[in-house]
C-alpha cells in the first residue's frame, strides 16, 4: 500500500464506508432522523450550559454543537459518535479565555485542531490508550468537582459578579457571600435538580433536559419568578450562525497559547476515543480511531472558525443516539441541523431559560462523569495508583489541569519503571532451581572457572547499575562469564551500553564474555553498534550448549 493509499484509508469516514457497504434506505433514514431528534433535545441545552459555565456567551456552544456536530459526523470513524462540546472542557476553556482572551481561545482550538490532524496521520490513536486509567479518573473527577463549584454561584443565585478561577479563592468568595442567596434561585434550582433525578429513575425515556427546562422557564415567565435567565444576563440570542473568521496570528500569541492548545487536542482525543469505545461496547462495532481524530481535528478548526468552543465526542448524546435507534452516522449529522433550525426559530424563546436551572443540568452532569464508583475501586488498588489517583485529582482541583496530567503520567510512568525494575531478575547458574526447562542450566555441565547468569525481563535504563554491579562484585578467578539473554523481549541504548561496559571491566580482569539466546533483533542491535567487533562474533551464539562450548575453549586458551 502506498503512503497516499494508507493516508486515505487512514482518513476514510466511517460514513462513506457504512454508505458503501449498506447502502441508504428509507427505513435507515426514518430510523436516523427520530434519533436525531433526541439527540438535539438532548444537546441543545446542554450546549448553553456548557459555554455559559466557560463564562462564554452560551450561543458560543450551540455554534459548537452545529459545526463541529456536523463535521464528526461526517468524517469521523465511529458510526454513533455525537460531537459538540462537553463537560470535560469547561474548565480548560474557561481558563484559557480568562488568561489570553476568546481570540486566545480560538487560536489554541485552531492550533489543537491542527494538532489532532497530525495525531491522527502519525497514528497516534493506538497510543493515547496507554494514559494509565488512575489518570483518566483522577482528573476527569476533579473537573467534576471544579464544574460543580463553578455552578454554585447560579444554582444559589448568588450576586457574585466575577468568580476567581483558583479554587481556594472560589470557595472562600461562596463562603462570605452565601448569606446573599436568592431563595427563588434556589428553589427553582432544587425543583430542576429534583425533576432531573426523578424522570431520569422513573422515566428515562423521557427527554428529561428539555423537559425541566421547559417546566423552569414556563414556571418563570408565568409567575414572573425574580432570577437570571440567558436573555437578562447575556442579552438576546442570535437566530443564525456567525460569517466564519479567523483570529489574528502572531508568533508570541501562538507560543503563549501553545501548552493549552496541547491541553485542548489531548482532552478531545482522550474524550472522543473514550466515547467511540463506549458506543462500540454497546453496539458491538468497531471504530477507527486514527479518523475519529481526524475529524476531531477538523471539526475543532471548523468550530473555532464560526465563533465555537473546543469540540469532542460527547459521551452522553453519543448513548442517546444509539438508544434512539441511529444506524448510521447521519444521524449526527442531522442532529446539527436541528440545532441549527432551533437557533433560526426559537432563538427568542432560548433566551427566556433561567440560568439557575442551566446550573442543576451541569451539576447533575457533574455527578455522572465524577466516576465516584471507579474512584472508589481504585482506592482498593496498589498504593502506586492510589498515589496516582489522588495526586491527579488533587492537582486538577488545586493548581492546573496542565501540570496535573503531566505529572499523573510521569508518576504513573516512574512507578511502572520501579515496577519493572523489580520484576526483571539477573539470576546466577547457582540460583537456578530446577524446572521442565531443557535448556535449564541445571541440567548443563559447567566448567570449572565458569559462570553463567541470566537476564530475565527487559534489559532497560532502570536495571543496568543492578546488571553491571553483578558483574563488576563477581569473582576475581572466574575466567569465563556467560550471559544468557533468551528471556530478554527487548533492550535499549542503555542496556547495550551496559554490556559494553561489562565487557570491558571483565577484559582488565583478564576474564572472558560470551553472550547466548542471541536473537535477530538483538544480534541487529550488536552489530548496529559495533558491539559484535567489540565482544567478537564467535562470542555470541543464539544457544547455551554453543556458549558452554565456546567457554570452555576461551578458558583452555
Amino acid at each position: 500500500m502506498s503512503f497516499y493509499q494508507n493516508l486515505l484509508h487512514t482518513i476514510e469516514p466511517k460514513l462513506f464506508l457504512y454508505l458503501k457497504k449498506y447502502g441508504y434506505t428509507k427505513d435507515t433514514f426514518k430510523s436516523d432522523f427520530i434519533s436525531s431528534i433526541s439527540v438535539a433535545i438532548v444537546a441543545l441545552p446542554l450546549s448553553l450550559a456548557i459555554a455559559i459555565a466557560s463564562n462564554l456567551p452560551p450561543e458560543r456552544g450551540i455554534f459548537t454543537a452545529i459545526v463541529a456536530g456536523f463535521l464528526i459526523s461526517f468524517l469521523g470513524g465511529s458510526k454513533h459518535q455525537i460531537g459538540g462540546p462537553t463537560a470535560a472542557f469547561i474548565v480548560t476553556v474557561a481558563l484559557v479565555a480568562m488568561k489570553h482572551g476568546y481570540d486566545g481561545l480560538v487560536l489554541a482550538t485552531l492550533m489543537a485542531g491542527g494538532m489532532l490532524i497530525i495525531f491522527s496521520f502519525l497514528k497516534a490513536g493506538e497510543l493515547i490508550k496507554f494514559i494509565p486509567y488512575p489518570v483518566i479518573t483522577g482528573f476527569t473527577s476533579g473537573i467534576a468537582l471544579l464544574i460543580v463549584f463553578s455552578q454554585l454561584k447560579d444554582f444559589f443565585g448568588l450576586p457574585i459578579v466575577d468568580l476567581p478561577p483558583d479554587f481556594i479563592d472560589k470557595f472562600s468568595l461562596y463562603l462570605t457571600n452565601i448569606d446573599q442567596f436568592n431563595a427563588f434561585a434556589l428553589i427553582l434550582s432544587l425543583f430542576s435538580l429534583f425533576v432531573l433525578i426523578f424522570l431520569k429513575i422513573y422515566f428515562k425515556k423521557i427527554p428529561a433536559f428539555i423537559l425541566v427546562i421547559v417546566l423552569a422557564t414556563l414556571l418563570v415567565y408565568l409567575l414572573h419568578i425574580p432570577v437570571d435567565t440567558i436573555e437578562s444576563r447575556f442579552g438576546a440570542m442570535p437566530s443564525s450562525l456567525p460569517f466564519p473568521t479567523l483570529p489574528e496570528f502572531s508568533f508570541d500569541k501562538m507560543r503563549a497559547v501553545f501548552p493549552d492548545a496541547i491541553t485542548i487536542a489531548v482532552l478531545a482525543g482522550i474524550e472522543s476515543l473514550l466515547s467511540a469505545v463506549i458506543a462500540d461496547s454497546m453496539t458491538r462495532s468497531k471504530h477507527k480511531s486514527n479518523t475519529e481524530l481526524f475529524a476531531q481535528g477538523v471539526a475543532n478548526i471548523g468550530s473555532s472558525i464560526f465563533g465555537g468552543l473546543p469540540a469532542t465526542g460527547a459521551i452522553a448524546r453519543t448513548a442517546t443516539n444509539i438508544k434512539s435507534g441511529a444506524v448510521s452516522p447521519i444521524s449526527g449529522m442531522l442532529h446539527a441541523v436541528w440545532l441549527l433550525l432551533f437557533i433560526l426559530l426559537l432563538s427568542p424563546l432560548i433566551g427566556k431559560v433561567p440560568l439557575a436551572t442551566l446550573s442543576a443540568i451541569l451539576i447533575l452532569v457533574a455527578w455522572n462523569m465524577a466516576e465516584i464508583k471507579h474512584f472508589k475501586e481504585i482506592l482498593k488498588t496498589p498504593k502506586g495508583d492510589i498515589a496516582v489517583l489522588l495526586v491527579t485529582f488533587l492537582l486538577t482541583v488545586l493548581v492546573d489541569l496542565n501540570f496535573a496530567i503531566q505529572v499523573g503520567i510521569s508518576l504513573a510512568s516512574i512507578l511502572f519503571i520501579n515496577s519493572m525494575m523489580k520484576s526483571v531478575k539477573i539470576k546466577s547458574h547457582n540460583d537456578n532451581e530446577e524446572n521442565d526447562d531443557p535448556d535449564s542450566i541445571t541440567k548443563k555441565i559447567v566448567p570449572l572457572d565458569v559462570e553463567v547468569y541470566e537476564v530475565q525481563g527487559p534489559l532497560f535504563f532502570g536495571i543496568v547499575e543492578n546488571f553491571i554491579d553483578t558483574f563488576l562484585n563477581s569473582n576475581k578467578s572466574t575466567k569465563v562469564f556467560i550471559l544468557r539473554l533468551r528471556y530478554v523481549p527487548m533492550i535499549d541504548a542503555a542496556g547495550l551500553h551496559a554490556i559494553e561496559i561489562v565487557y570491558d571491566a571483565l577484559r582488565e580482569k583478564n576474564s572472558h564474555l560470551v553472550l547466548s539466546g542471541v536473537n535477530k533483533k538483538l544480534d541487529r542491535y550488536l552489530k548496529s553498534t559495533h558491539l559484535d567487533l567489540k565482544i567478537g562474533k564467535e562470542n555470541i551464539v543464539d544457544h547455551i550448549d554453543k556458549a558452554l562450548i565456546r567457554a570452555s575453549e576461551l578458558k583452555n586458551s
